[in-house]
């Protein structure tokens, strides 16, 4: 008889807890985020969508040297690089990516090719809109993927070669 009493003052005691816990967090005050009406606010660590950085004098940082492509577990990035020039000079390696694209309806956000990266060239950053109804709209291209040229910085300059017959 005393272990049943024993058991109905236990859970008696465990129901008082777990209310009681209940009525604190009732009296606490209510945290909203006002997304989409205002900015959404992102731990630092967030990995969102890709940022392909450029270095001070507003140069790309990327060498196409395809490490971040060997590291993707699921291989949705797609690079094409080339070589730079005395004319064209795009990054400060001697070879630039002409085409960098990144598959996002593979990508899985591990941030393998951040971590693989040499010149920090790949970065996430807090871009997290993504969704869409077409499929074919998740590829980025390097374009949309570039930071702007910093304040101060100019960008690389294509010299373009005379047309044929041209004075």
């Amino acid at each position: 008889m005393a272990s049943k009493i024993q058991e109905v003052l236990g859970s008696a005691a465990a129901l008082a807890k777990g209310m009681g816990i209940t009525f604190r967090e009732m009296l606490q005050p209510t945290i909203t985020e006002d997304y989409p009406d205002g900015p959404a606010i992102f731990q630092e660590r967030f990995r969102g969508k890709h940022e392909l950085q450029r270095d001070e004098n507003g140069m790309e940082k990327c060498v196409a040297c395809f490490l971040c492509a060997a590291a993707c577990p699921v291989s949705c990035i797609y690079i094409e690089g080339k070589e730079n020039t005395e004319k064209v000079r795009i990054s400060g390696g001697e070879r630039y990516a002409e085409v960098y694209n990144i598959d996002y309806s593979r990508c899985i956000f591990c941030g393998y090719c951040v971590e693989a990266c040499p010149t920090d060239a790949i970065t996430h950053g807090h871009g997290f809109e993504l969704a869409t109804y077409s499929t074919s709209t998740l590829v980025q291209r390097k374009e949309d993927m570039l930071v702007p040229v910093p304040a101060g910085a100019k960008p690389p300059v294509i010299h373009e070669a005379p047309a044929a017959g041209g004075h």
